[in-house]
Order: structure tokens, then C-alpha cells, then sequence
């Protein structure tokens, strides 16, 4: 007899969606003759920002169920949070309904909300729960609104709810290291601790980049991020620092900036005040963005003093298209990477100075980014290849 396997995920794209979803890509792993297999996730697309309506995807070999959720403009909003509780409780209805209770489930963190309503449920009825940490909350929202003591206060509910996530575990699997050792403060019970960093499938990877492969502009040293522009990453430092160096009459320097965000407008604005070379390209698809990113000769990882994030999606695109990196993550597992594999630099945050020191060593120094770009797209096969690394994730849910 078959074991049912649920998988519940808020923000996981489907498979119809441009994207590079960690959780459909586990489900495709699963052996569908030993588990029947359904993802529960929301009626509202994280990424689009607009509800999803009806979903036909035929030769499926899993159920795929969306629950109503409201909806949201922006990522940190009082609405925001309104629409994750709301879901948790459409969530809660669907699972109370349900005439067979599953084996396991497998529940993505966060939300919280959601998380809390699933262990709960899990709890009572004696299911295999097994979390996958993607990000920490609260300690992301606190980068946003950090106040000396207020935000402590403020956010304590919602420590003290993650805790309690974290401690009903069965298992715990995480992004990182870093996400790891978090969960596993309130947690000495679970039976299996797992890192499996987000990544990619490279061989996927490599077909995007070659198939839509186009010449660079020669004439320019092309430096890019992709990601969100928002209150996390300092964009403004790498204009800054392209600035030095345009004073320093090197003016070939071009930042390729792909995403969107809250900020997108305001970095806008200051690349235009510093008379520096920007290409703004918008949010692209994954496939899009694949060639794109890897015409770039350096990419950075400018994240914002005190942030949360840890082995985050852009360092394992960057090392996919084996690109040299700047960074000035704080991020101990991350900053210990850049070091031990030799793929770039590690350099003081808040620092356009050092920063432009750095782009310069590498501007004039070509072998130099070739050595440190082959590095990377060896750290991207070691570490960041889903085709290996989430097998391990397929064996502890089979277990």
C-alpha cells in the first residue's frame, strides 16, 4: 500500500511557472509506485503578485492543490501578514477535512503561520513532520525595522512561534549551515539534520546558456546582480564604487542590475546622480536570466549589514555561470566559501572603497577572473548541483 506524502509549500512556483522551484524538483525525485504524492500550495503567486486562477497542467504524476490566500503588494506589509494568516487557516480546513491523514508531511518555513497550523495537525495525528527552512523569521523582517529594543519587543511573538515550528520537527532540513544550527537550538530531539544548499540543476543551467547565447559587448567590463532590490542588498554601494574608479578615468565599467523591488526607482535615480553606467533589466525569467548573467564578467553579493540571509539562490547562479564575486555578506558559512574555494573576495560592508579596489584588481587582471570564475563553477558542481546534492533529500523522506 502506498504512503501519502504531502507537501506544503506558500511560495513554490508550479510547474507551468518560469522559476526554479526547489519543491516540484523534490517532488520529481519521489518514487510515485511506494508514495502518492499532493502539493498544497496558495491560490496567490509570491512572485507575480496576483492570484493564479485555475492551473492545467496535464501528465502530472502528483496532485497539485491551491488554497484561497488574499493576497499582498508588498513583501513587508501589515497585509502581508493578514494574507499568511489567512491562508494557514484555509490550510487548516483543507487538512481537517481531508478523509485519510498523510504519512508525512513535508512543510516549507516559512511562514510561520502556515508552519504552525501543520505541526499542530501533524502532532495530533501522529504524521512525520519534516521542516525545510528557507529563510529565518523574524530575523529577516528585523533587517527592515531595526529599532534597539522595540524591534526586539515587537518581534518576540514571532521568535517564540518559530521556536515552537523548529522544536516539533521530526526532521530538519535548511538551506544552510547557518539555518541548520538555528533550529536545531530549541530541537535535540530530531532524528536527521540536513544542508542542501537551494542551487540548480546545472545540466538545465547550461542548456539556457547556450541556448540563447549572444555576443558581449567587448568594449565593456560587465559587472552583475540579480535579485531583489530591496532593503537587504546595498545596490548604492556598487554604483558608489563604479564612481571611484569612473573618477579614476575608467568609465568601461557597466552594472547589469536584473530584478525588481520596493528600492528599484530609488537606485535608479542614484545611478543617474553618479553618472554611472547602469543596465536596469527588470525581473527576467530564470531561462532569461541564465545568458544574461553569465555575459557578465564579475558579479557582487552587496547584502546589507546585520541582514539574515545565508546560502542564498544568487550565489549559486553565480557559481553556476563561474563568475569571480564580491561580497559583503557577514554570513560566516558564506564568507568561509568564498575563502576555501578561492572564487573572489570578501570585503568590509558599507565600503565603496574597498568594493572599487577589488573591481579593479579584477579589471586588470584577466587570467584572474578566469581562475576564480573556474572555481566557482567547481563549488557550483560540488555544492550547488540539484541533480546530486537533492538526492539526499529524496533518501531522507523515503527513509
Amino acid at each position: 500500500m502506498k504512503k501519502k506524502l504531502l507537501v506544503i509549500a506558500n511560495f513554490t512556483k508550479l510547474p507551468n511557472e518560469n522559476g526554479n522551484s526547489r519543491f516540484t524538483y523534490i517532488i520529481n525525485l519521489i518514487d510515485k509506485e511506494k508514495y502518492d504524492v499532493e502539493l498544497i500550495t496558495s491560490s496567490f503567486s509570491h512572485g507575480e503578485k496576483k492570484q493564479r486562477g485555475e492551473i492545467k497542467i496535464e501528465g502530472l504524476d502528483y496532485k497539485i492543490t491551491l488554497i484561497k490566500e488574499p493576497g499582498y503588494k508588498k513583501n513587508v506589509s501589515l497585509k502581508r501578514f493578514y494574507s499568511h494568516y489567512i491562508f494557514a487557516k484555509n490550510v487548516k480546513k483543507y487538512l481537517e477535512k481531508s478523509k485519510n491523514n498523510p504519512d508525512i508531511i513535508y512543510c516549507a518555513v516559512p511562514s510561520l503561520d502556515v508552519a504552525k497550523v501543520v505541526s499542530n495537525f501533524a502532532k495530533k495525528n501522529n504524521v512525520r513532520f519534516i521542516i525545510d527552512i528557507q529563510d529565518l523569521w523574524p530575523e529577516a523582517f528585523k533587517m527592515v525595522f531595526n529599532v534597539p529594543v522595540i524591534s526586539n519587543i515587537i518581534f518576540a511573538p514571532m521568535e517564540r512561534l518559530a521556536n515552537k515550528i523548529y522544536s516539533k520537527a521530526d526532521d530538519i532540513v535548511a538551506v544552510s549551515d547557518t539555518y541548520v544550527k538555528r533550529a536545531i537550538k530549541v530541537n535535540q530531539k530530531c532524528d536527521k539534520k540536513l544542508t542542501v544548499f537551494l542551487g540548480t540543476d546545472l545540466d538545465y543551467f547550461d542548456k539556457c546558456k547556450n541556448k540563447d547565447k549572444s555576443e558581449k559587448d567587448k568594449k565593456n567590463l560587465e559587472i552583475a546582480y540579480i535579485g531583489t532590490l530591496g532593503h537587504s542588498y546595498n545596490i548604492k554601494n556598487i554604483i558608489d564604487a563604479i564612481a571611484i574608479l569612473n573618477q579614476k578615468e575608467i568609465e568601461n565599467i557597466k552594472f547589469v542590475i536584473m530584478g525588481n523591488g520596493p528600492l528599484e526607482q530609488e537606485f535608479k535615480n542614484y545611478a543617474i546622480e553618479k553618472n554611472v553606467t547602469c543596465e536596469f533589466t527588470g525581473r527576467l525569467d530564470y531561462e532569461k536570466m541564465i545568458p544574461r548573467l553569465c555575459e557578465a564578467d564579475i558579479a557582487v553579493n552587496p547584502i546589507k549589514k546585520g541582514a539574515a540571509q545565508s546560502i542564498i539562490n544568487k550565489v549559486g547562479d553565480y557559481a553556476a555561470a563561474g563568475l569571480p564575486v564580491i561580497s559583503t555578506q557577514e554570513c560566516t558559512e558564506y564568507k568561509k566559501i568564498v575563502e576555501d574555494y578561492k572564487i573572489g573576495y570578501n570585503v568590509q560592508n558599507d565600503s565603496p572603497e574597498e568594493i572599487a579596489e577589488k573591481i579593479l584588481e579584477l579589471y586588470n587582471n584577466e587570467e584572474l577572473r578566469k581562475e576564480y570564475g573556474k572555481n566557482n563553477r567547481y563549488l557550483a558542481e560540488e555544492k550547488f548541483n540539484r541533480k546530486t546534492n537533492y538526492l539526499k533529500i529524496k533518501e531522507l523522506i523515503e527513509k
